[in-house]
């Protein structure tokens, strides 16, 4: 158990950051995963559509530092591979 102040607001404050990194994260699996589905069912408007919210939910993960940029940077690669090999 935190003694301080500090800590114990530190703590409080973790478990806030965790609970929205962890709804951010499981919304970019979400969005990948459409993303896949809507690639291998060969349907492109969809397909289109799924990369663009991909694409924009990652950035806005590397912006609040959720995800690193590089990593970001292949994901949005190979979301652009996948609507190009159909």
């Amino acid at each position: 158990m935190a003694n301080t102040k500090s800590a114990i607001k530190a703590a409080r404050k973790t478990v806030r950051l965790t609970a929205r990194n962890k709804t951010t994260k499981s919304r970019l699996k979400t969005l990948h995963k459409k993303l896949d589905v809507a690639a291998k069912a060969g349907e492109a408007a969809t397909a289109k559509s799924a990369a663009s919210a991909y694409v924009s939910a990652m950035d806005k993960a590397v912006k609040s530092g959720l995800v690193h940029k590089n990593a970001a940077s292949r994901a949005k690669s190979r979301a652009a591979k996948h609507l190009a090999a159909q």
